[in-house]
């Protein structure tokens, strides 16, 4: 063939088709000035993406100011955002990734739009501290909603007619959305997918991901446990006693003989003390210490046991998820990849 012969070909061949414009759900993210880029990001790759595999009605996505622009971003990044906050009156999903903080207000107009894109059917979606954007609405008071743990307390304190869940990866109630810290928002655009487009969609975006479909357990297993107040004198050596000898047997008897008091007594001004009962403060002790022998992955489970001083692998399993919420093995293969 020709060179003329080619170059008139290629001039007159059928262009490639183009995709079929999208024709799914609008789902609009909110970008502010001091825009939390991670959680902006999960929205953009989740439902921004390019899934021709999917067909045309998957999601549309856009972003919609609330600030006057250029704005900036973590990061150190500035952006100008093509939409105002217009575009929120047309969307089916609005994300709110994420808040410029706890205590920074929300601003009526703001409050009052998303509520009256609930009240025409829109779903409400946030992620982190997003949720105090949604809490502005009023639409959360007398539900339950999720937030990053760091907050729940300052939520709770905010907004008292609130069911706060300081313990779920995320809640859905009513079509209001609320994840829990910042990759929980991961978990919950997966439910979003898994609830409009079916399961195995859901898990094609999480393949794609690279992350589990579904994470088993909560954001319990991450808490940072509070500091206790220090007890009194009768009390405060028992525990930094028992604390470096977990292994060992600690029954009610031996404890209250380690403090010159009754079993009774002892049982009283344990509680007193500590606001919990000695057998739930032991186990609460030897859990703490077997996610630390856990996360560091050296162990097999039997000697785990042994040192955190539940005797068995199975008294470990049982007293585990039942305090975590998930199973030792588990957690310890979110450290390591380890089974």
């Amino acid at each position: 063939m020709t060179l003329y012969v080619k170059i008139m070909a290629h001039l007159t061949a059928t262009p490639p088709a183009r995709p079929a414009p999208l024709t799914g759900p609008l789902v609009v993210a909110l970008v502010y000035d001091g825009l939390c880029t991670f959680e902006f990001g999960i929205a953009a790759e989740i439902f921004g993406l390019a899934r021709p595999e999917f067909g045309s009605d998957w999601y549309r996505f856009q972003s919609a100011a609330i600030d006057d622009g250029p704005l900036r971003a973590h990061g150190g990044l500035i952006f100008s955002p093509a939409n105002g906050a217009d575009l929120i009156d047309e969307a089916d999903i609005i994300v709110v990734p994420g808040w410029k903080g706890a205590d920074c207000a929300v601003p009526r107009p703001l409050a009052e739009r998303l509520r009256r894109a609930h009240d025409r059917g829109a779903r409400l979606v946030s992620i982190c501290s997003g949720a105090f954007v949604l809490a502005a609405t009023g639409l959360l008071d007398g539900r339950t909603a999720a937030t990053h743990w760091r907050y729940a307390e300052k939520l709770r304190e905010k907004h008292p007619a609130i069911a706060v869940d300081e313990a779920s990866l995320y809640r859905l109630e009513d079509r209001v959305c609320t994840s829990a810290g910042s990759a929980a928002g991961i978990d919950l655009m997966l439910e979003i997918i898994r609830q409009d487009y079916g399961v195995e969609k859901a898990n094609s975006v999480a393949r794609r991901l690279v992350v589990a479909a579904h994470r088993n357990g909560d954001q319990a297993q991450f808490l940072e446990r509070p500091v206790a107040k220090r007890p009194g004198p009768g009390i405060a050596p028992l525990l930094d006693t028992v604390k470096s000898q977990l292994a060992e047997d600690w029954t009610i008897g031996r404890m209250a003989e380690a403090c010159h008091m009754s079993p009774r007594t002892f049982q009283r001004r344990f509680t007193q003390a500590t606001g919990l009962t000695p057998g739930d403060w032991l186990v609460q002790e030897r859990v703490e210490a077997a996610k630390s022998l856990l996360s560091q992955g050296q162990e097999d489970m039997e000697t785990v046991a042994a040192r955190a001083g539940f005797g068995s692998a199975h008294a470990l399993r049982h007293h585990f998820r039942k305090k975590v919420g998930i199973r030792p093995t588990d957690y310890r293969a979110q450290f390591h990849g380890r089974v």
